[in-house]
């Protein structure tokens, strides 16, 4: 899969509420810890890519793939999936930097 270009800073509250099935009162909370806990994980994954410990790797991405799943954040959830199931193979010819930058740089993007 490529990466892919994402652009969150026109989130519609009221579709992602609908989306989800939660009122869309609750979406500012729900985006706002995302932002917090994937900036967090973020860390915690460029430690782990520049060491290349495939299994933290997949762990990171893991965590960030349901976070973002969940929110409908689609295009984060695609890359951190081909993330996760490439370090779960310990895939050294994978592109961890380039799709690290390219989920970072969107998550970048989400407003709340």
């Amino acid at each position: 899969m490529p990466i892919l270009d994402a652009n969150y800073s026109m989130v519609n509250h009221e579709e992602m509420a609908r989306a989800i099935g939660l009122k869309s009162k609750h979406i500012p909370l729900l985006i706002a810890n995302f932002i917090e806990e994937s900036i967090a994980i973020l860390d915690v994954l460029e430690e782990d890519i520049a060491s290349r410990n495939y299994e933290k790797i997949r762990s990171s991405a893991h965590a960030i793939k349901g976070s973002a799943g969940n929110l409908k954040f689609n295009e984060v959830y695609e890359m951190a999936k081909e993330m996760e199931l490439s370090g779960s193979k310990g895939d050294s010819d994978f592109e961890y930097e380039a799709y690290f930058k390219a989920i970072k740089s969107a998550i970048g993007t989400i407003s709340l």
